[in-house]
């Protein structure tokens, strides 16, 4: 039922940007953003629903909490990165976009480091092991 309500709000937003795009053009930009917007919001109840669950395994399983929130960030700044480059596409700055998208992998990577120092540790810890 979320997939059609997503669908429907994208529908319905397209068609007032290109109504509008014929009479105020200066208006899309904000018709797009603001339909993005509503699209985000109605995720938002399945997302905390799932974040809830997350975390609900990786007590029982014993997980460093650590290593999950380092994966969340990593999960929120694509998420946020695609969807501000997607709007700056929009906008007519491709060459924008991909730099912000550049930007935002190197920053995925330094945010990356401490999973891969623990996996590391993980390593180790099974080579000595044997």
């Amino acid at each position: 039922m979320i997939l059609l309500k997503v669908c429907a709000v994208a529908a319905v937003t397209a068609v007032c940007a290109l109504i509008l795009k014929s009479n105020k053009s200066d208006l899309v930009p904000l018709c797009l953003a603001a339909g993005g917007i509503i699209m985000i919001l109605c995720v938002f109840d399945y997302l905390t629903a799932s974040i809830q669950l997350i975390k609900t395994f990786t007590e029982q399983t014993g997980i460093d909490s650590s290593v999950v929130k380092i994966i969340f960030k990593i999960i929120g700044i694509g998420y946020i990165v695609e969807l501000t480059a997607a709007s700056v596409k929009d906008l007519g700055f491709d060459s924008v976009a991909d730099k912000l998208i550049m930007c935002g992998k190197i920053i995925i990577f330094m945010v990356s480091v401490p999973i891969l120092s623990s996996l590391y540790l993980v390593i180790v810890s099974l080579i000595d092991m044997v």
